[in-house]
This record gives structure tokens, C-alpha cells and sequence, in this order.
């Protein structure tokens, strides 16, 4: 069955995850698994659930808030890692307990001001745009620390790291590169006094690449959850 194959992928996922930080000399279990459950059904975030993975990642809002609601019973922690619309910040900020993708002061702003003040800050990742692509989202290199600056100044954000997608490509090399573009930001940020733990990089396609350039969260949907439709 589904479920019976989903648990499998997630076990292989999560097995190749583990080997490949001994594989480069990472600790044990530094890398976090981010099961991205867009687009997929309550029955297999719940078969991944089963298995022990607590952390899942929505790409749009509506549909990631309907999931939250439906699953508010079990002990489950969502990560917003979709493109973010002012439009939107208050349904993430109230319902989400991760965003990645912040990319605008204003964007902070908003999350902070509407984050519930019973709630603890709302955890955040500035997603970079680490090709300088003209259609990618995410903040250009030198323009990160003046973000990272406004969003420490917030309250009720708690900045922990930087997240890329960068260029497709299946040459390795490539996949390092921009990899570790990305994890010299997060040092250089940690260097000037930024408290930070998180890498947020590395899909189902350049998983070894990111693990080995230091990610500590991997995003992985298609690997878990198979093609989607």
C-alpha cells in the first residue's frame, strides 16, 4: 500500500541522511529532516508521522494552515517554505512555527507584529538568492546582513539561519559551489556576532552535496512522498 511505501522511502531517506554524515564527517544526527508534504494528502503526512518524522514543510499557505488544523492533535511542527506575500504573513505568523523564506524587511514586519503574543517568536531562515537569478526569489548576497540586522531587532522572530534553492543541476561540483557560497554567509553572519544554527539547503536531488557543505535542515518531498501529481 501507500502508506507501507511511504514509510519505507521515509526510512531510506532518512538511513541515507545518517550515512552520509559519517560519509563527511558530520555529527550524528546533525541534519534535520524537513518532510515537504506539499500538494500531498492528510493519510501521508499522518504514514510519515507514524514512522517518527515530526517536521513538515508547506510551499502554500491554505493548504498548509487546512493540514495544521486537521492534525492539531498530534505533536507536529510546520515549516512555511513558500514564496511569502504580504497578503499572507498573518495566517503564517499565526499558525506556522517556521518560516524559510523571508526575504524582505517588511515581510519580518508584518510576521512579527501578527505572530500571537501567547506564542513563542516565530523561528525564520533569510532565503538567499545565492545565483543572483533574475526570477528567484530570495534576498542577494550583499544585501543579507542589513536584513539579519532588522530581523534581530524583532521580538517575536527568532532568526536562526540562512535557506537557498539554488540552479538546478545534477554535476555534483556545481551543487557544492553554490552550497557553500550560501554556508560562507552563515559563517561570516555567525562572525559578526549573529546567533545562528540553521542551514537550511538541499533537496531529494542534491542531497550529498548539501549534507557535505554543512546543511543542517534538508527539504526532501519527492524522495518520501514519490512524484507529485
Amino acid at each position: 500500500t501507500e502508506k507501507l511505501q511511504i514509510k519505507a522511502r521515509l526510512l531510506e531517506v532518512e538511513e541515507t541522511i545518517r550515512n552520509l554524515e559519517k560519509k563527511y564527517q558530520r555529527a550524528k544526527n546533525s541534519v534535520q529532516l524537513l518532510a515537504v508534504s506539499k500538494t500531498k494528502p492528510i493519510e501521508d503526512i499522518l504514514a510519515a508521522a507514524e514512522c517518527g518524522q515530526a517536521h513538515f514543510g508547506e510551499n502554500y499557505v491554505q493548504e498548509g494552515i487546512d493540514k495544521i488544523k486537521k492534525l492539531s492533535s498530534h505533536n507536529l511542527h510546520w515549516h512555511y517554505i513558500g514564496p511569502l506575500q504580504k497578503n499572507k504573513t498573518r495566517l503564517v505568523a499565526e499558525h506556522f512555527s517556521w518560516v524559510h523564506t523571508i526575504e524582505r524587511s517588511i515581510i519580518a514586519e508584518r510576521l512579527n507584529a501578527q505572530r500571537p503574543e501567547s506564542y513563542p517568536p516565530i523561528q525564520a531562515c533569510i532565503q538567499v538568492n545565492i545565483d543572483n537569478e533574475e526570477s528567484k526569489s530570495g534576498v542577494l548576497l550583499d544585501e543579507i546582513h542589513e536584513l539579519a540586522n532588522n530581523i534581530v531587532r524583532l521580538k517575536n522572530i527568532k532568526l536562526r539561519g540562512l535557506m537557498a534553492i539554488p540552479q538546478v543541476s545534477s554535476d555534483t561540483t556545481q551543487q557544492r559551489e553554490a552550497f557553500a557560497k550560501l554556508r560562507k554567509q552563515y559563517e561570516s553572519l555567525k562572525q559578526t556576532g549573529f546567533e545562528l544554527d540553521t542551514l537550511s539547503m538541499g533537496m531529494s536531488g542534491d542531497l550529498e552535496a548539501a549534507i557535505a557543505e554543512g546543511a543542517t535542515i534538508v527539504r526532501v518531498g519527492t524522495a518520501i512522498f514519490g512524484k507529485r501529481n
